[in-house]
């Protein structure tokens, strides 16, 4: 049986040099339960990227955020599904978010973002950072 494809996208969101970083909810699936990731979500049929990722963003946080340069496109194979997972760089509005479909956040410098436990296809983004 084929696994689902999904296309995603994320919002690398850099303030004063460091990194926002969500980690997911507790889930079944161990390589995406409560691992880190940056925050964002599916892309819906007739929506291009950045709608997508403003829709994902105020659903998951409540919070504006200003879309810019595409850092680039990763490909990951998981055990159920595959992903093109396709990250911004973006800038949030001066209003604090809301954890509405997360456990946690943290603000990191690029050299201390390795030491969280990441799913695998936002692990490599971090290469391209």
């Amino acid at each position: 049986m084929e696994k689902k494809h999904f296309d995603v996208v994320c919002a690398v969101v850099c303030e004063d040099g460091k990194y926002l970083c969500m980690q997911r909810l507790r889930s079944r699936k161990s390589y995406e339960s409560e691992r880190w990731e940056f925050p964002g979500g599916k892309v819906k049929e007739g929506e291009n990227d950045y709608e997508a990722l403003i829709r994902e963003i105020k659903e998951e946080m409540d919070w504006d955020i200003f879309v810019g340069r595409k850092i680039g496109t990763i490909e990951h194979d998981y055990p159920d599904y595959t992903i093109s997972l396709t990250a911004y760089l973006c800038r949030g509005s001066k209003e604090a978010f809301k954890l509405l479909s997360h456990l946690d956040a943290k603000w990191l410098p690029r050299e201390k973002m390795d030491v969280l436990s990441w799913t695998e296809a936002d692990r490599k983004l971090l290469e391209m950072l």
